[in-house]
């Protein structure tokens, strides 16, 4: 009992920097930042919800990669923004346990519902026929459940071997919020264990889904190819490109971070590509589906048109 006893109640998060006018700066970036992020996703989730051309197994995926990028970066945003304006950039130890524990759920979970978005993307351009057939409600609901169960369990594990470890001092964390790498550092005991639990389930939670997603687009394309007009192939490439930029966005920097065995030291550079997958990701992703998404743009403009009519209507 004494020996995991955790004597420490509070982690210091040293942050980005410590210079104060760098922090003020961040502070309004990373707080337009969050502002976006967040109505850009309920936007998507609204728009998915009352507009039935959105009725459909992509949106129901890309809702829940709204939802879920919403407590993704509020698990850490609110947190860091505070730190940038404080003096004591603090986190009780119950507060990191359970920041850890969200933000690699909801990591992990992105992971899979990535994964799902491709296999979607794949009966629509390789089984376009039997699409709807396939692409079955309960089936999209069956695994959207199973991606969230996924994030779970992952977090749980990573969580349970992390706090499983004594924490008797320093308490200066390096970094702008309690990632597993990071707090592993400031265990009193050999980790050694939880670095190669992180790497095992690196390759599952991360590279299995990845290595799936590539196998996915190598039929797609090989499909598309098929396609005798160059008009099909342009469309059919369309409907692609906004999971693509998405997925190499936050694969690219996940992968950076994690698959690495052996070293838990967090570099600026960790920290950096930490903040893009956490933070300015979620930014993009609804800037992408959106922007150059017709489906989206035209179920904007028939809600828009139908508050218009109903309001002069009631005039």
């Amino acid at each position: 009992m004494g020996q995991h006893q955790h004597v420490i109640e509070e982690f210091v998060l040293l942050g980005l920097t410590s210079q104060r006018n760098i922090l003020i700066v961040l502070f309004v970036v990373f707080l337009s930042c969050y502002i976006i992020s967040l109505t850009g996703n309920i936007v998507i989730i609204t728009l998915s919800r009352i507009s039935s051309r959105l009725h459909t197994p992509m949106y129901f995926f890309l809702s829940n990669l709204s939802f879920l990028d919403i407590w993704f970066t509020s698990s850490i945003a609110p947190k860091m923004l505070i730190n940038f304006l404080s003096v004591r950039k603090s986190i009780s130890f119950n507060g990191c346990v359970a920041q850890m524990f969200i933000s690699l759920s909801l990591g992990g979970t992105e992971c899979y519902l990535l994964l799902s978005m491709a296999y979607d993307r794949y009966v629509a351009i390789c089984a376009p026929l039997h699409y709807t057939n396939i692409m079955h409600p309960v089936l999209c609901i069956k695994m959207a459940i199973c991606s969230w169960i996924g994030g779970i369990v992952n977090s749980l594990i990573h969580t349970v071997f992390a706090m499983q470890l004594p924490y008797c001092g320093p308490n200066v964390i390096n970094h702008f919020f309690c990632e597993v790498p990071s707090v592993l550092e400031l265990a009193c005991a050999d980790t050694s264990l939880n670095k190669t639990v992180i790497f095992f389930f690196a390759i599952v939670v991360v590279m299995g889904p990845f290595f799936l997603i590539l196998i996915t687009y190598g039929f797609i394309i090989s499909s598309i190819l098929k396609i005798s007009t160059s008009s099909g192939r342009k469309k059919a490439f369309s409907t692609c490109a906004s999971h693509v930029t998405v997925v190499s966005l936050f694969y690219g920097t996940i992968i950076f971070i994690y698959m690495r065995p052996g070293s838990t030291h967090v570099t600026n550079q960790d920290k950096m590509a930490t903040l893009f997958y956490t933070v300015v990701t979620p930014v993009f992703n609804p800037l992408i589906y959106t922007l150059r998404n017709k489906d989206v743009i035209g179920a904007f403009r028939d809600i828009t048109r139908k508050k218009f009519v109903s309001h002069e209507l009631g005039k």
